[in-house]
């Protein structure tokens, strides 16, 4: 069965036209053109731009591009699993783990700062009071 790659090359020849015509007409760098033509997916950029590039140069050379799609899809049938960690001593997991220990640990040390804080600006303070709230206040209470 006929590649992606060498399905589109084919028409562009079929068409007479040159990789650098693709390459002008689709806005998709030559060297990306190169490596679509010899099936060299994973030395393009991410996922999202070899279907773009491919439904553009399928589009400049009058192939359906689903066709174009449904030809690369098939070819890298691959299944992308992401294992799954086996048990806790994984060490990727501790270092969360101790960032959250350390961000409780900066929580209760700024709650009880602002509880001292807090204590000392709303302490009563009857020793302090100005002179003239004090004799009027000495006055009052000897009257």
């Amino acid at each position: 069965m006929e590649t992606v790659g060498q399905l589109l090359r084919r028409h562009r020849l079929e068409k007479r036209m040159s990789a650098e015509e693709i390459s002008r007409a689709t806005r998709v760098p030559m060297s990306s053109i190169e490596r679509i033509e010899s099936d060299r997916f994973d030395e393009l950029p991410g996922e999202v731009f070899v279907r773009g590039f491919l439904k553009s140069y399928a589009r400049a050379v009058d192939l359906e591009p689903e066709e174009a799609l449904a030809r690369y899809t098939a070819s890298r049938r691959v299944a992308w699993v992401t294992p799954l960690p086996l048990s806790t001593s994984n060490p990727a997991v501790r270092p969360a783990r101790g960032r959250r220990y350390g961000v409780a640990l900066a929580f209760v040390l700024l709650l009880i700062l602002f509880t001292l804080a807090l204590s000392i600006v709303l302490k009563p303070r009857g020793d302090d009071m100005p002179q003239e709230l004090s004799a009027v206040s000495a006055a009052s209470t000897h009257a």
